[in-house]
């Protein structure tokens, strides 16, 4: 910094400095290298003699080397063979020892082999565990020991999808055979309640009480099905008894079981097996969609159920805990909930009675063959009597097409019999008694039609019907009579009390028709009583049981002869509104005929001969029936005088009005039906006759002065009625009168009318006031 920082040329003479410095070093070194110069000369020298020698002294180690080489060689050699030959001695040595080890390992694998090939996985299985745990451990450092442990799991799993694929060809061959083992055990347990049956009656325990059969296994040992085929051969029948094994072959299940409980796998196994038998439970449980049409349908479905169960119940006793008690119960519990709603739903499908009742009988021996096995069928029984409402059901539209046609075929008049054969034909098809009739002689009429006795044993038919369905129920003899009678009553009270309302309502039924169902209906009332002997002849069950249910037979004949009485009264009106359609009334006459309207006679002629009709009828319902057609015809003839549409009437139509008025009073006192009381049928007509009698005298003051009094000479002529009458003859009076304004007296006329129209008015206008 000084030689920078000092004064300008202060760098010049630093460098001048330096130079003297360097030249001054160089005069040093010289004068060093001058000293030592001589001694280097002289080394130098030295080496260069000592060289030579060097040159001399290799070639002699040269030529010593290569003499020392050529005297060596043959010793090397023989060294070597030695050497080598000590070596291959000890590989030998080792070789023998360590193919002593090894030999054995290779024949147990060369014995697993053949055993693979043979298919002897179970003792390969073994021969594997000495392998893994005896030999292989010895030799496990040599390369083909690491390929055979590498191999054995291989070999493992090559023996478990073996013995899976035989398990999956066991599974599908008891698939296939499920529905022939289950028929067969079927048929052997209705063979053995058969032969239980037998032994019963042959130690005469009475027919009706409750049976309880007592139910062994099917076989005398739970590992086997007892099943029986027939052998024809020279008209010589033998019997061979056939086990599971016989049909299936269980040996790939036991096998496969082993092999995967060796493995250390049993519970895989075992999982997979109720697995895969689950879902075969499920296909074994889908129903055919139409498998309700017929009955083989029934029976393949619950053949293949059975022998679903049988299988597991022969895996259960011969296996070790693959198939458990438990699983089996929640296995048939779950069946059982989807086997009752497939039944309740295709049996809701059956129509034909006979169907339903053979579904039933397959139930029952279904139910006895599976309690054989110790499952619980109690649910089964359960859903036979829901079964047995669908067989009635059934049975009641089926019979309900017989009485159709029954009563589509009766003649509807009383049966004629010519002879006594004829007679006792008739009575032992239906029980009739009649002490007078008895005494008449050949040829007579019995009182009922020819459907009576038709219709009573058709319900004797639906009884029979309705037991077959009861039958081996293990039900006591008073259910069976409960049911009986309630299905019979069903029988009357719906079914037959249908047909009998549809047949009163058809049109073509006409008064005399009517007249023979009302005697009928009485003669089926009666018979009842025979009905209910007739149940209790069947089941042993007396009458005067306290639980035994009575038949409703009467309610049902009296509310169908009600409706026979109501559609008489019904067409007796029509009838007579028939007749009324068919007059013809000329409402302008001048005067009358003089004699009653021909739609009238005719009217009253019919009535006559109808209520001859009705002597056979109790006498208040042909009182009832007269009755109610001469109020009808009042109450016509009143509302034809009133009728809105007539403008006008003159005092000529009145009087011929009140001419058949006169045959309607007098047809009524005539008495067409017996049993009345004075001049009570005539009064059905005192309205219309007080009305008429007001006009023809035309005594208005006495009406107006004495109305609303109890002695009134006119107390049933309402005011309203007599003023609308009135203003039609007022309208008739100005038509046909032009010129009455110009006579004093027919002005006098018209001017009372046009008083007593106003003092009328007050009174309707009165009494709407009033109400």
């Amino acid at each position: 910094r000084s030689v920078y920082d000092d004064q300008p040329n202060a760098h010049q003479k630093f460098m001048e400095k330096l130079d003297a410095c360097i030249r001054n070093h160089d005069r040093e070194i010289e004068k060093m290298c001058n000293f030592h110069h001589q001694g280097f000369v002289d080394a130098i020298t030295e080496l260069l003699k000592v060289r030579a020698d060097a040159e001399k002294l290799k070639v002699q180690v040269t030529d010593t080397n290569r003499r020392l080489q050529d005297a060596g060689k043959e010793v090397i050699a023989q060294t070597e063979e030695i050497i080598r030959c000590r070596i291959q001695q000890r590989n030998i040595t080792t070789v023998v020892e360590k193919l002593q080890l090894c030999l054995p390992v290779l024949e147990m694998y060369s014995k697993l082999k053949e055993q693979m090939n043979v298919k002897r996985y179970y003792s390969a299985l073994k021969t594997m565990e000495q392998l893994e745990n005896l030999y292989l451990p010895r030799v496990s450092q040599y390369r083909f020991c690491q390929i055979m442990i590498e191999n054995l799991p291989k070999l493992r799993e090559e023996i478990k999808e073996i013995s899976m694929s035989d398990l999956k060809d066991f599974l599908e061959s008891i698939r296939k055979h499920s529905d022939r083992i289950g028929e067969t055990a079927m048929k052997q347990a209705q063979l053995q309640k058969t032969f239980g049956a037998t032994l019963q009656k042959q130690n005469n325990v009475n027919y009706g009480q409750k049976m309880h059969l007592g139910r062994s296994r099917i076989s005398e040992s739970k590992n086997e099905i007892t099943l029986k085929r027939t052998f024809e051969d020279d008209d010589e029948h033998e019997e061979e008894v056939l086990t599971a094994q016989d049909l299936v072959d269980f040996s790939p299940v036991y096998r496969c079981l082993h092999i995967y409980s060796v493995l250390g796998d049993g519970e895989i196994f075992e999982n997979y097996y109720r697995k895969q038998r689950r879902k075969q439970a499920r296909l074994v449980l889908q129903p055919q969609s139409s498998m309700h049409e017929t009955v083989e349908g029934y029976r393949r479905y619950f053949s293949q159920i059975v022998g679903f169960f049988v299988v597991e119940d022969h895996i259960l006793h011969v296996t070790q805990g693959l198939v458990t008690r438990t699983y089996t119960d929640e296995l048939w519990n779950m069946a059982l909930s989807k086997i009752i709603a497939v039944l309740r739903t295709h049996s809701s499908y059956c129509t034909d009675p006979d169907l339903v009742l053979e579904l039933k009988n397959l139930i029952v021996v279904f139910a006895d063959t599976l309690q054989g096995y110790g499952f619980p069928v109690n649910r089964l029984f359960d859903l036979l009597f829901e079964i047995r409402d669908q067989y009635n059901e059934t049975l009641l539209k089926k019979w309900s097409g017989l009485f159709r046609d029954i009563f589509e075929a009766d003649n509807y008049s009383p049966i004629p019999v010519a002879n006594e054969e004829e007679y006792k034909i008739v009575i032992s098809k239906f029980p009739f008694q009649d002490p007078e009739l008895d005494k008449q002689s050949f040829p007579k009429k019995l009182p009922m039609s020819q459907s009576v006795p038709q219709i009573y044993i058709q319900v004797k038919e639906f009884i029979y019907a309705s037991l077959k369905f009861s039958e081996s129920l293990h039900r006591s003899s008073t259910e069976i009579d409960d049911m009986l009678r309630k299905s019979t009553n069903l029988l009357l009270t719906r079914t037959l009390s249908s047909c009998l309302q549809n047949l009163i309502k058809k049109p073509h039924i006409g008064l005399t028709e009517l007249v023979q169902i009302i005697i009928n209906t009485t003669h089926l009332e009666q018979a009842c009583k025979y009905l209910e002997d007739f149940i209790s002849n069947i089941t042993n069950i007396s009458q005067l049981t306290v639980h035994t249910a009575r038949l409703y037979g009467l309610s049902t004949f009296k509310d169908a002869r009600h409706a026979a009485e109501g559609e008489i009264y019904t067409k007796l009106n029509q009838k007579i509104d028939e007749f009324i359609q068919i007059a013809d009334y000329d409402w302008t006459m001048s005067e009358s005929d003089g004699r009653a309207s021909g739609y009238l006679m005719d009217l009253i002629n019919f009535l006559r001969s109808t209520f001859q009709v009705f002597t056979h009828l109790p006498g208040k319902v042909a009182q009832t029936a007269c009755m109610s057609a001469c109020q009808h015809l009042s109450m016509s003839l009143m509302q034809m005088l009133l009728d809105s549409e007539l403008k006008q009437i003159s005092m000529g139509a009145i009087q011929q009005f009140n001419l058949d008025v006169i045959q309607c009073e007098l047809f009524a006192s005539s008495e067409p039906v017996p049993g009345f009381q004075g001049d009570t049928l005539q009064l059905a007509f005192i309205d219309l006759r007080q009305l008429l009698d007001l006009f023809m005298v035309w005594d208005w003051s006495t009406y107006l002065a004495d109305y609303g009094q109890a002695t009134s000479k006119y107390l049933r002529v309402n005011p309203s009625t007599a003023l609308t009458l009135l203003e039609k003859m007022k309208d008739s009076s100005k038509k046909n009168n032009i010129f009455a304004q110009f006579r004093k007296n027919d002005r006098d006329k018209q001017k009372l009318i046009e008083t007593v129209v106003k003092q009328l008015r007050s009174l309707v206008n009165g009494m709407s006031q009033h109400t």
